[in-house]
């Protein structure tokens, strides 16, 4: 009886928690300001920090947070927080955190930090959480085949003005904190060995990047310049109507070229280039 009363405090605690933080993450989006929204994250994560205090907060959904990414594997091991802010030049700064799933039910949490401006090498980058490539991730496939275990991350990264980035990210774990980047891709002379895959494109296109399990592969748009002479000027890419995958052999993703897909994605598989557009995270993931 006493379980099932704590239990029962448990949750009204996080349900009032929740209430507060629905408040944040909507000012996270929607303030007038860059500042302003920069202090709502900062309000939503120590809010956050302490909602996760409370026992056995894993198993809570959060399920009326619409403004943020919560992210589970199958095997529900851990799960990832991920948000935004965009300053108004344009500009974005990604927070996040991994919150294990402990048995003895409390926290154990590591918070992201994001540090992508200083990663010189992005593609070539091993980090951990406190020097993280911050993106908004919407999937993870987890891959139990390879030597050491881990998952694929699917990330969405407004990056400028002018160009977006969307991220294929390799998560491990070492002593149960998150490692970053893996050498597990086998691509074209750009991609090959990388830690992981980086796709940036003009703000004003969109790009299809999808787990398909039937198929085991990351399906994604084939990108290219409008014009040849612009190659290397990443903020005129979009899709070119073609379409490449990572496919999974043996805990490694080997590219294969001009994909034919039997059932080709349409305007629902869209990621939004604007965060102000109508629509919420959670409806924007089953997009994708």
């Amino acid at each position: 009886m006493a379980q099932h009363t704590d239990a029962a405090k448990y949750r009204t605690q996080l349900n009032l928690y929740q209430d507060s933080l629905v408040i944040y993450g909507n000012k996270i989006i929607n303030d007038a300001s860059g500042p302003e929204r920069l202090n709502s994250s900062y309000a939503f994560a120590k809010l956050l920090v302490r909602a996760l205090k409370t026992p056995n907060s894993f198993n809570y959904s959060f399920d009326s947070l619409k403004t943020i990414s919560i992210q589970y594997p199958p095997d529900r091991k851990f799960r990832i927080f991920s948000w935004y802010v965009m300053f108004d030049d344009g500009s974005y700064r990604y927070y996040g955190a991994v919150q294990m799933n402990n048995p003895d039910g409390k926290l154990l949490m590591h918070g992201l930090v994001d540090y992508t401006p200083a990663i010189k090498n992005p593609k070539d980058t091993v980090t951990d959480n406190s020097k993280w490539y911050g993106a908004q991730y919407y999937s993870i496939i987890p891959v139990y085949s390879a030597r050491v275990p881990y998952y694929l991350l699917l990330g969405w990264k407004g990056n400028t003005v002018k160009s977006t980035r969307k991220v294929i990210e390799v998560l491990s774990f070492k002593d149960n904190k998150p490692v970053f980047g893996m050498p597990v891709f086998d691509g074209d002379k750009d991609n090959v060995n990388s830690k992981r895959i980086i796709f940036e494109y003009s703000r004003k296109a969109t790009m299809l990047l999808k787990w398909q399990p039937a198929t085991s592969t990351v399906v994604f748009d084939h990108l290219a310049p409008m014009d040849d002479r612009m190659k290397g000027a990443f903020d005129t890419y979009g899709p070119d109507m073609s379409y490449d995958a990572f496919r999974l052999a043996n805990g490694r993703w080997r590219l294969q070229s001009d994909l034919r897909l039997t059932n080709p994605p349409s305007a629902k598989d869209e990621l939004f280039n604007d965060p102000k557009l109508p629509g919420t995270i959670k409806n924007i993931q089953r997009k994708l």
